[in-house]
C-alpha cells in the first residue's frame, strides 16, 4: 500500500479485518476506542513532557530514536481514531472539512494573524 496517500476506506477495511482476526471487535466500543485514543495521544505527549518548544522541534528532527518514537505513537493515534470512526459510522473527511470551514469562521486569517487567542477573546 502506498504511503504517499492516505486511503481512509483502505484503512477502514484494513483494521476492521484486523480488529475481526482477533476478535477485538466485542472490545471496540466507543468507549475503549475514545479512551485508548486518549492513552496513545498522552504516550506521545509524554515523549515531549520535559522538552522546551526549541528542544521539541530540534530533537525530534535530530534524534533518529525518538522520531521513530513520535511516529509510532501518532500511528496509534491514527489507527484509533480511524478505527473509532468506523465503529460510529463516521465520515471522516467530512467531519474535518466541516471542522475547517467553521474554523475558519472562528479564526478569520485577517482578524487573528499571528496570535494564539481563542476566538472567544476577539
Amino acid at each position: 500500500m502506498s504511503h504517499e496517500i492516505l486511503d481512509l476506506t483502505q484503512w477502514k477495511s484494513n483494521l476492521t479485518s484486523f480488529a475481526k482476526e482477533r476478535d477485538w471487535e466485542k472490545f471496540h466500543t466507543p468507549k475503549n476506542l475514545a479512551s485508548a485514543l486518549s492513552v496513545e495521544a498522552n504516550e506521545l505527549l509524554e515523549l515531549f513532557q520535559w522538552l522546551t518548544a526549541e528542544e521539541s522541534m530540534q530533537s525530534s528532527l535530530a534524534n533518529a530514536e525518538l522520531r521513530k518514537n513520535i511516529e509510532r505513537e501518532m500511528a496509534d493515534v491514527l489507527v484509533y481514531l480511524i478505527r473509532l470512526s468506523t465503529v460510529l459510522d463516521i465520515d471522516l473527511p467530512k467531519a474535518l472539512i466541516d471542522k475547517m470551514v467553521e474554523n475558519a469562521k472562528k479564526y478569520p486569517a485577517e482578524k487573528v494573524k499571528g496570535s494564539s487567542k481563542k476566538y472567544d477573546q476577539y
